[in-house]
């Protein structure tokens, strides 16, 4: 009963702890460690201590795996060298360097104690650069970077320490480290890649969600065990069988085990990350009371941690900023800019790799418990410093957020060809014998989903509710009406409760998409009130072209009223003045003045809104 209640009580406190911390713009990673920290010193409150098995074994794998199946596996081959370079070579360099700083401030250390150290801490955590990363709108490209390193270099730092670890006990040969890393990333991306080709076959044959979500849910496991067992690296098979399953999705699961699959994982991904912040914090009281019982003096375990979380940081630094150095002479249209190089060096987070490596050293290893407490230290400190101040050095440095209004205009781009796609499918599917009201009727929806998805680039006016929102709306209207009408039915006892599940469930299924189309357009609407820094990269006609010139017909399109035809949101060519109407109209006069023009650049002039589209570039500033 009293861990049911430990159970129960964990995640009232990650639900209450990362409510807040959304609430109020704070990171959840930091909040919740400071209060495991603080739950850790209260009376009562029973010591935990993390077998490390417990960590590597059960919450590794379904945090990576949750991580790869949303990591694009495109982007990921593209930033493929930059990924190695952090994943491999700054671990490696991290542990090296460390190691001797440990080996040089803790007398007692032996070298090889001090490299089992700088492996422990040298791993950024892929739960903390994700939570962090995406929340204050790093540039994708960096996230995609940091996420790729996250997900491999935890293979090589537990190689590293197992080496490391081996040392303490007994001679290691330098052959025979080269071949255990050689059999552990060998061995993981075989078995990842073989996991991953049989549960794609077998989801071919699927089609139940249920069925679905529970092999999901138990792949990780399908990939690390086995690679564990033949003494490979089970973390690198999990991420290679993510990433494979990630990108395979939308061919070989339907609709519906899609959604239920990233409903489930979204769930169990916020539990265990979350949890596993709280459980760092929780591990105070019995590290400090470890490091205790050595009686060391307090100036030695202050000058350790601070000496291993200011070497952990700064060899970082050194790494990133000397890779960039040498790529911009040998290979400068590949280097980053000493901004992305900063950005990438501060994004060093540490969680729950390191904590979970940091018990995996053996009892004979010299100052064990003060190790303990600096790998702790190093877990915090980066939280508290690279967390609370990178959103910070990310607008101090200018740095281009993923522009949502960009996103929604690609968006449209792309749904636009789907839809022709469609419905020239459609056109080479039908046979004469086909209804043509149920033709008319999926050449209207495509009509409908396509001019959906242009109103998303525009900003609704004050005076001008766009369609798909007066559906949304009304339909709202419609279906709260048809719930208390199956509802009604049920307090009756008039149907069946199959009957009533099956009829609940369809009005469920529209609100739940209305819901979602709705949450896109409110983070578009938020993302137009903020004004994002000038672009540097923006075409030559962006940066020639005016931020507005008198309109020739204010709040009306000239052709539309020639015509006598509607429009949903309006656009202005800064070259003339000439105002048209947007995709989203019938007549989409604003981009058939481009093609008959060559004019470059319009702007919208909805109200509130400022940005420019460059129809020869097909580039966006402003807001």
């Amino acid at each position: 009963m009293s861990h049911a209640l430990e159970i129960v009580t964990l995640g009232v406190i990650v639900a209450v702890g990362a409510g807040l911390a959304r609430r109020f713009g704070w990171s959840a990673p930091l909040e919740l460690v400071i209060v495991g920290v603080i739950v850790s010193f209260i009376p009562g409150v029973p010591e935990i201590e993390l077998d490390p098995h417990v960590v590597i074994v059960g919450l590794l794998p379904p945090l990576l795996f949750a991580a790869a199946i949303h990591t694009p596996l495109v982007s990921f081959r593209a930033e493929r060298d930059a990924i190695l370079l952090l994943a491999v070579g700054c671990v490696a360099f991290t542990t090296v360097t460390v190691g001797l700083i440990a080996w040089w401030v803790v007398p007692s250390a032996t070298l090889a104690a001090g490299l089992a150290l700088g492996a422990v801490v040298a791993p950024p955590d892929a739960v903390a650069a994700t939570a962090i990363a995406r929340r204050i709108g790093m540039p994708r490209r960096l996230v995609t970077i940091l996420e790729g390193e996250s997900l491999i270099n935890d293979a090589t730092a537990l190689v590293a320490v197992g080496t490391a670890t081996s040392a303490i006990t007994a001679a290691v040969d330098p052959g025979r480290v080269v071949a255990t890393f050689v059999l552990a990333a060998g061995g993981g991306l075989l078995i990842g890649w073989a996991v991953a080709r049989i549960l794609i076959a077998i989801r071919r044959h699927i089609t139940d969600p249920v069925l679905d979500t529970t092999l999901s849910l138990v792949a990780p496991y399908l990939a690390f065990l086995p690679a564990e067992a033949i003494h490979s690296s089970g973390v690198l098979a999990v991420v290679v069988s993510g990433l494979l399953l990630g990108h395979a999705a939308p061919v070989v699961q339907t609709a519906a085990s899609r959604i239920a699959v990233a409903t489930n994982w979204r769930t169990a991904q916020f539990l265990l990350e979350n949890v596993v912040f709280l459980l760092i914090g929780l591990q105070l009281r019995g590290i400090a009371q470890g490091v205790g019982q050595e009686r060391l003096p307090v100036a030695t375990i202050v000058g350790t941690c601070l000496a291993m979380l200011v070497a952990t940081i700064a060899f970082r630094f050194v790494w990133v900023f000397g890779c960039t150095g040498i790529y911009h002479l040998v290979a400068r249209e590949q280097a980053w800019s000493w901004q992305e190089s900063a950005v990438v060096s501060w994004a060093g987070m540490r969680g729950v790799v390191t904590l979970g490596a940091v018990f995996l050293l053996p009892a004979q290893t010299p100052n064990r418990d003060l190790f303990r407490v600096a790998a702790f230290a190093v877990v915090v400190g980066t939280l508290l410093i690279h967390g609370s101040t990178l959103p910070w050095l990310v607008r101090r440095l200018r740095m281009p957020s993923p522009n949502a209004a960009e996103d929604a205009f690609r968006a449209a781009e792309i749904l636009t060809e789907a839809n022709r796609a469609g419905l020239a499918a459609l056109d080479e599917a039908r046979t004469d014998e086909d209804s043509l009201a149920v033709v008319r009727q999926l050449r209207e929806q495509a009509r409908r989903r396509d001019a959906a998805a242009w109103e998303q680039v525009g900003h609704p006016s004050a005076h001008r509710e766009p369609p798909s929102a007066t559906y949304r709306r009304l339909r709202r209207v419609m279906i709260d009406a048809e719930r208390r009408s199956i509802l009604d039915a049920r307090d009756a006892g008039q149907v069946d409760d199959e009957v009533l599940r099956f009829a609940m469930a369809e009005v469920d299924r529209e609100e739940a998409q209305l819901d979602r189309v709705e949450d896109v357009q409110m983070r578009v609407d938020e993302h137009l009130l903020a004004a994002p820094p000038p672009d540097p990269d923006a075409c030559d006609d962006l940066r020639d072209a005016p931020p507005v010139i008198p309109a020739r017909t204010p709040g009306e399109c000239e052709d539309c009223l020639r015509e006598h035809s509607s429009w949903v949101h309006l656009r202005m060519c800064l070259t003339c003045g000439r105002v048209g109407c947007c995709e989203a109209s019938p007549r989409r006069h604003a981009i058939e003045h481009f093609h008959e023009s060559g004019h470059p650049v319009m702007r919208s002039i909805e109200p509130g809104e400022t940005w420019r589209w460059c129809y020869r570039h097909e580039q966006r500033d402003g807001a």
